[in-house]
């Protein structure tokens, strides 16, 4: 009867800790709710993420003749979908994303979903470390796997539709997701050292001014590197940010900030009055300017 009792407590406390791993709701640092870790379609449809969701979930005429064209070949697939539930993008995307695979009839235990933190100390990061590698940068990111190796991923939006994408990319048609520069830029970064990149970044400096988004495409990766501690990454990217777009004063902010944090008070002056330069009314800019000025100080005394 001991062991009878024993066993029960085991499995009923593995039920908790399975109800504690999924679909957890956290508090934001406003004080407004957001799942984090692992989720499903359950997690979405509860207060108060169900308000939006069954929304955008329900108002979305999914192309039934591509979902036609596409449900064998993607029900070969196993998809991981990383997103936000304080992200706009997120909730549009998402619910729609939902109402396709559902009339594709698509297995959902070969759907992984990720939600992802906003915090300053847990920026677009799972509170275990699940985008890890990822190259999560933009959500909604779903990347889609064949055999276990990734063929391709839809980032943020549709270049078309979902279905549109969706069918390109389980035909292997040429598909590239939006934010090129970033993709790639973070691809040879993680193949490749620093320095051998700085010895050949003028033989794709043009290539990527020609594909970028704008200065905001390597900024979001750069914060990624910055708010993960990887300031040697966060610095070459918000670096080759600045020569690609000399005159946005965003690009000039986000090295002062970096340069603050790492204690490189001269270079952190230099980049904020740079920004000043271009937008003189950048109040952030100003406060920072202060706060280095007492930092250099009190380091100095």
């Amino acid at each position: 009867m001991k062991h009878i009792f024993t066993s029960m407590a085991i499995i009923f406390g593995f039920q908790i800790l399975m109800s504690q791993t999924i679909n957890q709701q956290v508090k934001d640092e406003d004080g407004k709710d957001m799942l984090v870790g692992t989720i499903n379609k359950a997690g979405l449809t509860q207060v108060p993420f169900g308000e939006w969701f069954n929304k955008n979930h329900d108002a979305y005429a999914v192309n039934d003749k591509i979902v036609k064209q596409l449900k064998d070949s993607l029900n070969q697939y196993t998809i991981k979908a990383f997103l936000g539930t304080w992200c706009g993008d997120s909730k549009r995307e998402v619910p729609q994303f939902y109402s396709v695979l559902e009339l594709a009839n698509f297995p959902m235990n070969q759907l992984e979903v990720i939600a992802l933190d906003h915090s300053e100390t847990a920026y677009k990061q799972g509170p275990n470390g699940e985008e890890k590698g990822m190259n999560i940068h933009r959500v909604p990111t779903f990347i889609f796997y064949k055999n276990g190796e990734e063929v391709n991923r839809i980032v943020e939006f549709p270049k078309e539709t979902l279905e549109r994408d969706m069918l390109k990319i389980v035909n292997h048609e040429n598909y590239f997701p939006s934010y090129y520069v970033a993709n790639t830029l973070y691809n040879f970064i993680e193949k490749n050292s620093l320095e051998d990149l700085k010895k050949s970044e003028l033989s794709f400096l043009a290539t990527f001014l020609e594909y970028s988004e704008g200065s905001k495409e390597l900024n979001t990766l750069g914060n990624i590197y910055y708010y993960d501690k990887q300031f040697d990454k966060a610095n070459y990217v918000f670096d080759l940010n600045s020569k690609l777009f000399p005159n946005r004063h965003i690009v000039y902010t986000s090295l002062g900030k970096l340069q603050f944090e790492t204690k490189n008070y001269s270079e952190a002056l230099k980049n904020y009055y740079q920004s000043l330069s271009l937008y003189p009314d950048d109040a952030n800019a100003l406060e920072m300017i202060e706060k280095i000025k007492a930092a250099n100080t009190k380091d100095q005394g």
